[in-house]
């Protein structure tokens, strides 16, 4: 299973922070939020691992080599990172991945390592981890559910009465999945010209196609989204102590 990140955003929510650092290289507890991704990652022994970059790549590259000399990562340079939304950056990435099982994460997240655990282990073959345990607001990426736990609406849009939680931004997709949402993905970007939209509207494409992607619920396992300087706050206060 190959594993894809998306780290190639601009992070202005967070700035002044970001003004000259990656979000992913934000420190939370001594260690850098990308650090935390990988060394989940090799907890499992997932290590071909594919890193999407566009902003200051440089400093995540020097970083990833300084911090594991002796992992080799594939990295795919978003050069219309400024322009461009996160299904431009996962499109980047289909020579690599295409037709292979698949783990795909944004780079902002804070989580507990176990999360993967329930996504590999799972009998879905193409699934995504689902936190019920908060209210949910406009700003989150919500799913409604089947009574099966397929995912029948993905995105911001989803209303919240009928929302079964918040989408993390942690997936798993299985080798025949990726082949279609790959196609999906070239008739978005190369077709239809929307590299400017969240990545879940592919999602939804293969689900109304007839595709099946599960929620996996990860119950009381931490995890946080890393958007605002608030989120920093709350994740240092409220999730750091639960990962180490």
């Amino acid at each position: 299973m190959k594993t894809v990140i998306l780290a190639a955003g601009i992070s202005a929510r967070l700035r002044p922070i970001t003004n000259n650092l990656p979000k992913c290289l934000i420190k939370l507890g001594g260690k850098t939020i990308l650090e935390r991704m990988i060394d989940n990652l090799l907890y499992y022994d997932l290590k071909e691992i594919i890193i999407v970059t566009g902003y200051l790549q440089d400093q995540i590259k020097n970083f990833i080599a300084e911090r594991y000399p002796n992992l080799s990562v594939t990295y795919v340079f978003n050069e219309k990172y400024e322009a461009t939304n996160n299904i431009y950056s996962l499109w980047l990435t289909k020579d690599f991945v295409k037709n292979e099982d698949m783990l795909m994460m944004d780079s902002d997240i804070l989580f507990d390592k176990r999360i993967l655990g329930l996504l590999i282990n799972s009998n879905y073959p193409s699934c995504l981890a689902l936190r019920t345990d908060h209210e949910l607001s406009e700003e989150e990426i919500k799913v409604k559910l089947n009574n099966d736990k397929s995912i029948t609406e993905i995105s911001k849009t989803v209303d919240l009465k009928h929302a079964a939680g918040e989408s993390i931004g942690i997936e798993k997709f299985s080798s025949d999945f990726t082949l279609k949402l790959f196609d999906i993905l070239d008739r978005k970007i190369l077709t239809e010209k929307k590299v400017n939209i969240f990545y879940e509207a592919a999602f939804e494409d293969a689900i109304n196609d007839g595709w099946k992607i599960f929620a996996v619920d990860i119950g009381e396992l931490k995890c946080i989204e890393l958007d605002f300087a608030e989120d920093l706050e709350k994740a240092n206060k409220e999730v750091i102590q639960y990962l180490d």
